[in-house]
């Protein structure tokens, strides 16, 4: 079993929607994975919710999704939305979602 966190950074959706593919498939074949909203991406928190997009769906109700940066959050604007998901507000690491705790935690992590 291999440990997985794709941190994702852009604001683009089809590739977020390849970073969700991918988190999906690798957990059905035995994988521990993980996603966290970085960067831009936090802005497509309340779009994937709002059209109840069924990979995010599937990949919020398996806790794939390991939460989203609270200080990108509040800076584009979105943070009153993303804390209404219910999803984890990261801010381990000087306000942002950090990468060490899964570094520590063997973790190999892919940044798209």
């Amino acid at each position: 079993m291999k440990k997985i966190l794709f941190y994702a950074m852009t604001g683009e959706k089809m590739c977020f929607l390849h970073i969700l593919m991918n988190a999906i498939d690798l957990t059905a074949a035995g994988n521990e994975v993980k996603v966290i909203f970085e960067g831009a991406s936090v802005k497509l928190v309340s779009i994937l919710e709002d059209e109840e997009n069924p990979l995010y769906m599937k990949a919020k109700e398996t806790g794939i999704i390991a939460g989203i940066c609270l200080a990108c959050s509040k800076v584009m604007g979105v943070y009153e939305r993303n804390l209404e998901t219910g999803l984890p507000m990261l801010d381990d690491m000087m306000g942002h979602a950090g990468m060490k705790p899964y570094l520590e935690k063997d973790f190999q992590v892919i940044s798209m």
